[in-house]
């Protein structure tokens, strides 16, 4: 054997040597799988971020944090859509109008149940539904709106008001107020915003095809108060 052999570590000896080209295969082959898993990455985080806010008819569960502050701290676990006895709130696919994967609601299909123990509430880990929300009167889910002055029956001088009568806080958050015009006096559905939950039941039972009466976010259904005596910032 001679001296350079025997100077090898005994590790090596016996050990075949990898060829160049073939070490050059296996590193390509890793940064070939973590560029791929980089780049799933970046996509899902694209995908996720396309919906930055949920579209008006996506209405949050009673109790969520403003819509940034909900979006940071909701981790899509959806527990809180499991323990809706109800069966009202979902997780946002793809094709929904919420960012993915976070909990909503549609009032046209079915409104919020407003349930006294608020479960969904305590299902949340993270405080994305505010656990200090004890009184389901208290919730924010946005506010009801005559949206539709045109096709309401009421408006026509007929007697509907099934919004009114289908309220579940019916008296405070909505109720009839008369108007006077060319047809005679009126019986108007009236929303008191600081009382209106939001829960949808008025849009559900609206009896027209397209509901007059909507629930928006509370930011695009009220007006913001202007700097300026004419309401300009």
């Amino acid at each position: 054997m001679s001296d350079q052999e025997q100077s090898r570590p005994e590790q090596e000896q016996g050990q075949p040597e990898i060829a160049e080209p073939e070490r050059r295969k296996a590193f390509k082959k890793v940064f070939k799988k973590l560029g791929a898993a980089v780049v799933v990455t970046m996509l899902g985080r694209a995908m996720i971020s396309a919906k930055p806010a949920p579209a008006a008819l996506a209405l949050r569960p009673p109790g969520a944090l403003p819509e940034k502050e909900f979006d940071a701290a909701c981790i899509r676990c959806g527990l809180c859509v499991e323990d809706c006895p109800f069966d009202i709130l979902h997780l946002a696919s793809w094709t929904d109008p919420a960012p993915l994967g976070t909990p909503y609601f549609t009032a046209r299909n079915e409104p919020c149940r407003m349930c006294y123990d608020i479960p969904c509430v305590k299902a949340c880990p993270t405080g994305a539904l505010n656990p200090l929300l004890v009184d389901i009167k208290k919730a924010d889910m946005g506010v009801a709106v005559l949206v539709d002055h045109e096709t309401c029956l009421n408006y026509k001088g007929l007697t509907c008001s099934i919004c009114v009568r289908v309220c579940p806080i019916r008296g405070e958050a909505i109720s009839l107020k008369p108007m006077s015009n060319e047809l005679g006096v009126l019986q108007i559905p009236t929303v008191d915003s600081s009382k209106c939950t939001g829960c949808g039941t008025c849009e559900k039972h609206c009896v027209l095809e397209e509901a007059a009466i909507r629930v928006l976010p509370r930011n695009l259904g009220l007006g913001i108060s202007g700097t300026h005596a004419v309401g300009r910032r």
